[in-house]
């Protein structure tokens, strides 16, 4: 996509610059009325006019089907913006009113992910409905995510519906590892079984049938923890 890249006048750097900066310190783009007041622009039309014009030039991709869905088209900004959600916070910028124990781990903003669509990055902005925060020494490496069960698929292995199980990223797994997998535009969570021609996603549920996958199989990571809220 660089090289479809053109130059930016002015207040279209501006914009640009702003999403960033949205992005990275909210989790999600700003509205086109946030970024009027930000850049200074008196009409919204005019804003729209900036953002079609930064996406004819490579610089976002934006989705009308949902509110704010505006991507970053740039590696180093993607990277960016995990070092920055990921960055543990300390202490220092802790609320002092807290017990100070509640501070003796490193924690990171990991973000949740809500309804996963086939084609897209998992980590990709407008896939991403909050953040939340884990112990650092919880995660195996940046590209670490949580994703809420739907159903009673797991309730053999203790997940059951409505908790949030703790993912990291992988694209391959070997033989009984639980998986994260993408089947038919939805994400499940099954124990992974390459056999004979065709994969199986086995439930920990006696009353449910294992998932016959004949084809290909798009695995999005491994859960490694889970997370339950009683309220």
């Amino acid at each position: 996509m660089a090289e479809t890249k053109g130059k930016l006048n002015k207040k279209q750097r501006e914009i640009l610059d702003f999403l960033k900066k949205e992005i990275i310190e909210k989790g999600f783009p700003p509205s086109v009325r946030e970024i009027s007041i930000a850049v200074n622009l008196k009409s919204t039309s005019s804003v729209h006019a900036h953002l079609e014009k930064l996406e004819k030039l490579g610089y976002i991709r934006k989705d009308a089907s949902k509110p704010r869905a505006i991507e970053i088209l740039d590696e180093n900004f993607q990277t960016e913006r995990l070092d920055t959600i990921y960055s543990p916070t300390t202490s220092e910028s802790a609320d002092p009113s807290l017990p100070e124990k509640d501070y003796d781990e490193e924690i990171a903003m990991v973000p949740v992910i809500g309804d996963v669509a086939a084609g897209q990055p998992i980590l990709a902005v407008e896939q991403i409905t909050s953040y939340f925060p884990v112990p650092v020494n919880r995660l195996p490496n940046k590209q670490t995510f949580l994703l809420r069960v739907k159903g009673e698929s797991m309730v053999n292995a203790g997940i059951l519906d409505g908790d949030y199980v703790l993912v990291e990223q992988a694209d391959t797994a070997s033989n009984g590892d639980m998986v994260v997998a993408l089947v038919d535009d939805s994400a499940t969570v099954k124990n992974f079984y390459k056999e004979n021609g065709y994969y199986r996603l086995q439930p920990q549920n006696d009353y449910m049938e294992p998932i016959i996958i004949r084809g290909e199989l798009r695995i999005l990571g491994l859960v490694i923890g889970v997370m339950r809220f009683f309220k």
